[in-house]
């Protein structure tokens, strides 16, 4: 029986990784240990970076709002709650564009809340 070598699933594989670290600097481009270990570290990176970019962009909409809802005298939370009882429904996306491009549209909205609120 001829022995078999498992040269192309290995030369496969480390292409596979090269090509991925295309662009690295020093020996992590083209020393496959560091390179298979920078690559690997930087999926990772990636990987738990799409789900934290979500938060991140959560953060900046709730800031955004929270700025704007103060300028027309009303706290972030309070506005939140006033609009859930007027019965609007806008996502933080939204509203964060609202109060940024159109203000008077987003001070309409501060008025609705505003009025839920005391009735």
């Amino acid at each position: 029986m001829p022995r078999s070598t498992r040269a192309v699933a290995r030369n496969k594989r480390k292409k596979k990784v090269f090509r991925a670290a295309k662009g690295y600097f020093g020996g992590r481009k083209n020393l496959y240990r560091v390179a298979k270990d920078a690559v690997e570290r930087g999926w990772e990176h990636a990987y738990r970076d799409r789900r934290k970019k979500k938060r991140n962009f959560r953060r900046l909409w709730i800031a955004r709002i929270n700025a704007a809802a103060r300028q027309n005298g009303l706290s972030y939370s309070r506005l939140m709650n006033g609009l859930r009882l007027a019965g609007v429904e806008l996502d933080r996306k939204a509203l964060a564009d609202l109060a940024v491009r159109s203000p008077g549209a987003f001070s309409t909205l501060v008025d609705q809340a505003k009025s839920a609120l005391k009735g």
